[in-house]
């Protein structure tokens, strides 16, 4: 190694940090999770004191194999970490502080993606939202079954978000870990709103508070974004009640997050897949392409080069119209 300054990890993280936040321009939740993970397990593992020039390959791999034998984290947060550590090092290689990026070499964490997820028939839909708590719960439930909206885009939404009359719902933030900031996919996009969902909103629209186009649609008792963890539980309890206990069971058990996989796989039986990526905000097509995957093969019309006209369905069981979701 050619002579250098004696930078220590610490300040490898710190540069990276910095370099993450004002270089690459992350998004404010994405370096709070960043800096949790740097501070609550990286520094911890390899010290924030340490040389750069004593992390190895071979002190790498030793740490992966024992965070794996503990079984303390998932696979995927050790992965997560293992993909930040070596972003750190080779920043580090940039700034000519280590002459070789150890964790290039280090062995990679594999994790197995069945692309199995849960997802709802429209009637099953309907029958959860019967069986929420209140108006606002079954509101919430029905737009993101019904728009595939993440949870911290639910939670963000405005009322100069819906647009009634193109009846259409503007995705322009998210909130997550207490902060407002763009869409995960940092683009704004729209999404078609089906007749559920702007007769749950519509009904919301006329509320004694928060209809100001400012105020957010899912706001809670003083106007604020709800707490996903009640949100949660509360769409856990309706599958309960509706007779739909069963699929908490499953392995994997169904989450909230299957909501959005139930509108992924509605959709792709209508619109366009280019369509469909842009309405859930993918990066690429290849993450929308497991929603043709998982839609049923009697249902695997022409999809690609089909533009439905008003009304058009695919499925002749349940699926997603341009205006509505019919349950045949």
């Amino acid at each position: 190694m050619p002579a250098g300054p004696k930078v220590t990890f610490g300040e490898a993280c710190s540069e990276w940090l910095r370099y993450v936040e004002f270089d690459r321009q992350r998004s404010p939740s994405t370096l709070r999770d960043y800096r949790n993970s740097v501070n609550r397990y990286l520094l911890p593992e390899l010290g924030a004191e340490t040389p750069l020039a004593r992390i190895d390959t071979a002190r790498i791999d030793a740490m992966r194999e024992r965070l794996l034998a503990e079984g303390v984290l998932s696979r995927r947060t050790i992965q997560k970490l293992l993909v930040m550590l070596h972003g750190i090092l080779q920043r580090a290689k940039r700034k000519g502080w280590v002459a070789a990026n150890a964790a290039a070499d280090a062995e990679r964490v594999t994790l197995k993606r069945s692309g199995d997820f849960t997802v709802l028939a429209p009637v099953e839909i309907e029958a959860v939202v019967r069986a929420a708590a209140n108006e606002r719960e079954a509101a919430i439930l029905t737009t993101a079954a019904f728009t595939g909206l993440r949870m911290g885009e639910v939670r963000a939404l405005r009322w100069q978000d819906v647009d009634f009359a193109k009846r259409l719902v503007h995705v322009r933030r998210g909130y997550v870990q207490g902060v407002f900031d763009v869409p995960k996919s940092r683009k704004v996009r729209s999404v078609p709103m089906v007749d559920q969902v702007a007769v749950a909103l519509d009904a919301l629209s006329r509320r004694e508070r928060f209809t100001r186009p400012d105020d957010l649609v899912f706001g809670n008792e003083l106007g604020r974004p709800f707490h996903d963890g009640q949100v949660r539980q509360s769409f856990y309890a309706a599958l309960n009640r509706a007779g739909l206990g069963r699929l908490r069971e499953k392995d994997p058990p169904i989450v909230f997050h299957d909501l959005r996989h139930t509108f992924g796989t509605l959709a792709v039986q209508v619109f366009p897949l280019s369509d469909v990526k842009a309405m859930m905000g993918h990066e690429s097509i290849e993450t929308t392409m497991i929603y043709v995957h998982h839609v049923p093969q009697h249902d695997a019309a022409p999809k690609h080069h089909h533009q439905p006209r008003s009304g058009d369905c695919i499925s002749e069981s349940a699926t997603l119209c341009r205006g509505r979701v019919v349950a045949g």
